[in-house]
């Protein structure tokens, strides 16, 4: 099969480009930079020209992983703007470019993120389940918008809603690895606040689940079926690394550093369950934290 990726250098994208051409397809990467392989394109979201549409011709899928780094710095008023526009502007062009193609691709697989729902306590949380307030929420909903408006030129769009994804060499756990291994880990807040995670692995089998699982359309929660409570999370990291949880860093202590940020990435309480991956009969290769923990990090 033949499909076109965007955010390519992140985490996911990355990871998401070396399984698909491990298992034989073709990949396109639309890129920010100047093109420097044969299988990347230079795309822009506010200027693309004829070469960079004709690009997206004959495609099977799309995927679209771009977007400003959320916690690449502190939530200014200019910071905010960036995370939202590079989001929207970005999805705006790819479904303005798909509907006028001569072929337009079958699928349109879209980011999203748990930030949807907002901080919401003990309410377990399902696709159903209406958006939440603050910024990430707000992002999160504008952004799916935009994505769905592919659905209004014929073509099967997914919004995956990725919770915290844990891998080798990136994400979240490149950042606790040293944090952890110095024994300065700790519970957040109180730690009460739940957690929804998903595995690296588990999260590129989401996507290529999408991309084959026709019946999949709209919103879809990417998040392994047992949320944890922050402390749940920290000891249990603590524990396959060998290490004892530090005390636990008050709320306030992470506002003061953070700002707004500190109350919706870490201290806000999203309990998800992933029923439209489960209902489309997706399994899970780490369904379980301690397990997928083990996986990750234990040594042989």
């Amino acid at each position: 099969m033949r499909f076109a990726v965007t955010g390519t250098s992140g985490f996911i994208g990355n990871a998401l480009v070396r399984r698909l051409e491990a298992e034989g397809h073709e990949v396109i990467r639309l890129v920010r930079r100047p093109a420097e392989r044969p299988n990347e394109v230079e795309w822009h979201p506010l200027s693309v020209d004829m070469e960079q549409r004709q690009s997206l011709e004959n495609l099977d899928g799309i995927v679209n992983l771009a977007g400003s780094n959320l916690s690449g710095g502190r939530w200014t008023a200019m910071r905010k703007e960036e995370i939202l526009r590079s989001r929207i502007e970005g999805t705006r062009a790819l479904v303005a470019v798909m509907a006028h193609l001569n072929r337009r691709p079958r699928t349109f697989v879209n980011a999203s993120a748990v930030g949807y729902y907002g901080d919401r306590k003990e309410e377990e949380l399902t696709e159903a389940s209406g958006p939440g307030r603050g910024f990430l929420a707000e992002v999160c909903h504008a952004w799916e918008e935009e994505a769905k408006i592919a659905g209004s030129v014929g073509i099967r769009n997914v919004m995956l809603r990725f919770g915290l994804v844990l891998g080798r060499g990136g994400g979240v756990l490149a950042r606790l690895m040293p944090v952890y291994h110095a024994g300065f880990g700790a519970p957040l807040g109180d730690g009460q606040q739940w957690v929804s995670w998903i595995t690296l692995e588990d999260v590129l089998g989401a996507i290529l689940h999408a991309i084959r699982e026709t019946s999949l359309t709209g919103p879809v929660n990417a998040v392994a079926p047992t949320p944890v409570r922050n402390a749940e999370f920290c000891a249990a990291l603590a524990h396959v690394l060998g290490r004892r949880t530090f005390a636990r860093v008050p709320a306030f202590v992470l506002r003061t550093v953070l700002g707004e940020m500190a109350d919706e990435m870490l201290l806000a309480s999203t309990r998800v369950q992933p029923q439209r991956l489960l209902e489309s009969g997706f399994h899970f290769a780490h369904p379980e934290l301690a397990g997928a923990f083990r996986a990750l990090l234990a040594t042989k």
